[in-house]
């Protein structure tokens, strides 16, 4: 039975790791650029001046935005890889 199933295309799996690699990357960098309890890198380029009454400002809000979506394209990576490597691999 496990004959019958086509051959996963190895261009996928190139593809994962590639868009794997970019987004470990801007994840951490994402990730490095928040506002810690000392104030961060975020600090530096300006994220650090926080005037709204709101708490927190709009770069801040973005820049969470960007972490979270880049993680949510990060974790679709690993599943998509670990879905190719189980279809590919014969067992």
């Amino acid at each position: 039975m496990r004959g019958l199933t086509p051959a996963m295309p190895t261009w996928f799996a190139y593809t994962l790791i590639g868009l794997l690699t970019i987004t470990s990357i801007l994840l951490t960098m994402l990730i490095l650029l928040h506002r810690g309890k000392g104030g961060g890198l975020s600090s530096m380029f300006g994220g650090g001046v926080s005037s709204s009454l709101a708490g927190s400002s709009v770069a801040e809000k973005n820049l969470d935005r960007y972490t979270v979506l880049v993680s949510i394209v990060w974790f679709a990576c690993i599943i998509g890889l670990g879905l190719w490597l189980k279809l590919a691999v014969p067992a």
